[in-house]
């Protein structure tokens, strides 16, 4: 699943270029593009299920939107007050989750064609144990290694 997330923000990134980055470091990456966080596949690694309550302040509630929804959606607005009259008044946006199924072999595919260009794996998190073929974790801005320019 994490090569095929890879694989997916690799494809973003290319077809955004300046807007979207899988750039790691968050040192080394432009702070107005959009980071596509590959790593969230990762093994071991958990997200927000939908109608979830996050652990903030405001109690915040991971809402499922329509695309039409975003330019007007405000995290605020979803909250555990707030969640129950939505559900009432919109239904359940998530509900139709399981009616299209896609499959992952194209996005394997293109894991395979940048790792034959010589896109290897890229970081995993620091917490992790190192895996065969990943890069360094240390910033590339701070590797004492890295031959100077």
């Amino acid at each position: 699943m994490r090569r095929a997330a890879l694989a997916f923000a690799r494809e973003v990134e290319r077809r955004l270029p300046g807007d979207v980055t899988t750039t790691w470091w968050r040192r080394d990456r432009d702070p107005e593009a959009v980071f596509v966080d590959y790593n969230q596949n990762a093994r071991d690694r958990t997200i927000a299920s939908p109608y979830s309550v996050r652990p903030r302040p405001g109690a915040p509630v991971s809402a499922p939107l329509l695309w039409d929804e975003l330019p007007d959606a405000r995290p605020e607005d979803f909250t555990v007050e707030s969640m129950p009259a939505r559900f009432a008044a919109v239904g359940d946006r998530f509900a139709a989750i399981d009616e299209v199924h896609h499959s992952l072999e194209p996005l394997l595919e293109m894991y395979e064609r940048d790792e034959a260009e010589g896109e290897g794996d890229m970081p995993y998190p620091p917490d992790y144990p190192k895996m065969p073929g990943e890069p360094k974790r240390v910033q590339p801005s701070r590797d004492r290694d890295r031959k100077k320019d």
